[in-house]
């Protein structure tokens, strides 16, 4: 359960009272038996007919076998002392040795109080605050299963995602609670809401459980913590996603699944790792805009860098003042952004190269991102290692890692450690590798892929194939020193700075209303937020309906991200293959060019 717990008595001696109280232990207890971390064998992948991209990085990765909590709390009694996570606004903070004991008391008080038990789901409706990982991995430790939800979903869309994932509790803010109760009732659902305080004035509203009530260690008998049954295969994490098409859907990940990808963003890949080991005198420092409740926040941001002792600095949204002010304040060493954010930082004549000093790396991801775009944000603050890398909430998410300080800004990179990659022809149903420079369909296998898509194994059978490949939905190639690049999208999916839109969600609301016969969604290239929603609608005989009603019908239904910001266009029908499948890329060449 716990690596060199030789040393962790001595270690102990450094650290608070209450962590010595906690956890000593548990310590001793597993300095008496010996436990050590079991390790997962190699993955070994057969071989096929054609070519597969075996990692540059390296095809041996020793994955944990243990649940998630185990692995993020192995360490920690290395940096105890160290912030873990404070607030970019408020300074609230917490130190490693606070986060664990009060992620170990709302554990206890989920299993005692709430009378929850392992495989339960509890939703998280944050945006980024230190409560965040608390909240999340103390429900690790309960055994449940977290389900991650935008704090800017519209009651309607809330209720859709607490129903297909059995919520059982969930945890929002005070501002939010009036939202979260509409969503329960929508939802037909007795679910309990536990409201986090934003500041310490802010009251708790009538009807919602205080978040302190169940966080706050004093009084807790840790010892009383019921260790859960749950094991490294089974589900830990049930963000939703569209996939490469259709609405949104639940996406298994296990314990195993995060833990690998951890492990793999650990590796050093090009001239330096993302983020170097916490030691007494260092610490890298990452400030957090992009959401936890995003998969490339929650793992690659959150979960990854509290395993190895980093500062996290949240930011509940992108405002330029707050954003520039933790990279100066705090001394922001590591960002993890997506492309609009790094053509702000880049474009704008309000981010001198004065602000930029302290960071020594930048990680780009969830939408692709054009080399002159990284060449200018390189010009603007030299010092600075860029990488791109690419993943899906399917697969943990990475599954591509550019080389930290390369100057091909172009590619994605290539597959991490113990991941395999290939392209195929689409029409292949042999799904036989291509060679370099052809482009057909991005296929990718790991320990990081996902166990399937929750209730819906139509959709499961349709993304995962023989052997354990995983179809991306996405056009791609790789060149002669097998880096891969990203072309096109198959899927349907609309990208808005970064989050996915599903097309289907939108035309389904669409159609709902009275003066709309027909609908159909691409999405329309936009010069800062990649795309935006652009509906093409049919109307109902005799219907009267203007761009400006429909666009209004819309933003009252979705997050603000989902608005029709790409126009609407009346059409008179909307182009259809024999089967009755809407010919997405026709509208776009012919409306979107």
């Amino acid at each position: 359960m716990i690596r060199g717990v030789s040393s962790r008595i001595a270690q102990l001696n450094n650290v608070s009272n209450a962590v010595k109280k906690s956890w000593r232990k548990q310590c001793v207890q597993a300095l008496s038996t010996k436990s050590q971390f079991k390790y997962l064998e190699d993955y070994v992948f057969p071989p096929e007919n054609g070519f597969e991209q075996n990692s540059l990085y390296g095809t041996k990765l020793q994955v944990p076998h243990t649940t998630l909590e185990q692995y993020v709390w192995d360490s920690f009694t290395q940096w105890a002392n160290k912030t873990a996570v404070i607030c970019g606004v408020t300074g609230r903070s917490y130190t490693y040795g606070q986060l664990r004991d009060h992620c170990a008391a709302l554990a206890i008080r989920l299993q005692q109080k709430c009378k929850f038990t392992p495989g339960d789901t509890l939703a998280i409706c944050l945006p980024n605050m230190p409560e965040f990982p608390l909240i999340a991995l103390g429900a690790v430790e309960a055994g449940l299963v977290v389900t991650t939800i935008n704090p800017i979903y519209t009651a309607d869309e809330i209720s859709r995602q607490l129903i297909d994932s059995d919520t059982k509790i969930v945890f929002g803010t005070a501002s939010n609670f009036a939202v979260l109760q509409q969503a329960t009732l929508l939802a037909k659902k007795q679910i309990p809401i536990v409201c986090v305080r934003a500041s310490q004035d802010e009251s708790i509203p009538a009807g919602a459980i205080d978040f302190a009530e169940l966080s706050n260690p004093t009084g807790v008998h840790f010892s009383t913590l019921q260790h859960h049954n749950r094991q490294p295969d089974d589900v830990v994490f049930l963000p939703y996603s569209s996939g490469t098409t259709g609405l949104p859907k639940g996406v298994q990940l296990t314990h195993t699944n995060i833990v690998s990808n951890s492990e793999m963003l650990k590796v050093p890949t090009g001239l330096c790792a993302v983020v170097e080991p916490t030691t007494d005198s260092f610490q890298d420092v990452l400030p957090c805009v992009l959401p936890f409740f995003h998969i490339y926040g929650l793992t690659v941001t959150m979960t990854s860098k509290l395993e190895q002792g980093c500062k996290l600095v949240t930011l509940p949204a992108f405002k330029p003042e707050t954003f520039i002010n933790s990279l100066t304040e705090h001394k922001g060493s590591v960002l993890h952004l997506v492309p609009p954010i790094i053509l702000y930082l880049s474009g704008n004549d309000t981010v001198k190269p004065e602000h930029l000093l302290s960071i020594r790396n930048i990680f780009s991801g969830a939408a692709p991102m054009g080399a002159p775009d990284a060449e200018r944000m390189m010009a603007k603050a030299p010092q600075i290692q860029f990488a791109q890398g690419y993943g899906l909430t399917e697969t943990s998410p990475v599954v591509m890692l550019g080389p930290m300080g390369s100057k091909n800004y172009a590619s994605v990179g290539s597959p991490p450690v113990s991941t395999q990659a290939k392209i195929v022809a689409l029409n292949d149903p042999t799904n036989t590798a291509l060679g370099p420079n052809e482009n057909g369909e991005l296929l990718v296998r790991g320990p990081q892929i996902m166990k399937g898509y929750h209730n819906n194994k139509q959709a499961t059978d349709e993304i995962l194939t023989e052997g354990g490949w995983l179809r991306t939905g996405d056009i791609a190639h790789y060149d002669e020193n097998f880096q891969f690049y990203i072309t096109d999208r198959l899927k349907e999916l609309i990208k808005v700075k970064g989050f996915q839109v599903a097309p289907a969600e939108l035309e389904e609301l669409l159609r709902d209303h009275p003066a709309v016969a027909d609908a159909a969604v691409v999405g329309q290239p936009h010069p800062f937020s990649g795309e935006v929603p652009r509906a093409f609608i049919v109307k109902k005989s005799n219907a009267n309906i203007s761009e400006d009603d429909l666009k209004k019908y819309i933003a009252g239904k979705v997050a603000v991200y989902k608005k029709l910001d790409g126009g609407v266009t009346f059409l008179d029908v909307i182009p259809k293959n024999a089967s009755g499948k809407i010919l997405r890329r026709q509208l776009k060449q012919e409306y979107c060019s």
